[in-house]
């Protein structure tokens, strides 16, 4: 709105319209937050802090661009951390259970990590007790390392230290 009469708006007016942009922009950036959160949350469950920050980065850059990608890979790389299969309570708990089993280890000689696939023959999988709550996944040890796996492709989600 411009007073009648004047030519130009004059500093008040400036401020008030500087001020609606600004507040526009902060709706805007925590709307995109808000976005990338809720779809990158699923995707890094279970995928650790590096897996979470990639996949949140690539997810935030194909929905908003770069500033996308930023906001992102922040927020996937905390929930992935947060969201490990097993989570921060139980994971001492998973790594002491498997070393009371006493389980015989796969002397495997690439690096053992998330995405590793296993080899099809002289790997032995168990059953995750259901007090876990892995419904779908076995566990194995590899390098003396207890590791959780994708019965089917034989696919490692996640390696317990």
């Amino acid at each position: 709105m411009r007073p009648s009469g004047s030519a130009s708006l004059g500093p008040q007016w400036r401020v008030v319209i500087l001020h609606k942009f600004t507040v526009m922009r902060l709706r805007i950036g925590i709307g995109l937050a808000a976005a990338v959160a809720l779809g990158v949350g699923s995707a890094a469950h279970g995928q650790g802090l590096a897996r979470g920050t990639q996949d949140g980065a690539e997810r935030g850059g194909n929905m908003a661009g770069p500033l996308g990608a930023a906001v992102g890979s922040a927020i996937g790389g905390a929930v992935g951390a947060a969201n490990e299969m097993l989570g921060i309570d139980r994971r001492e708990r998973f790594r002491i259970y498997t070393l009371a089993e006493r389980r015989a280890s796969f002397p495997f000689k690439g690096t053992v990590r998330v995405g590793t696939v296993l080899p099809e023959d002289g790997v032995i999988y168990y059953d995750v007790p259901p007090e876990f709550a892995l419904q779908g996944l076995n566990y194995t040890i590899v390098n003396d390392h207890p590791v959780l796996v994708e019965p089917d492709s034989r696919r490692i989600v996640e390696v317990i230290r």
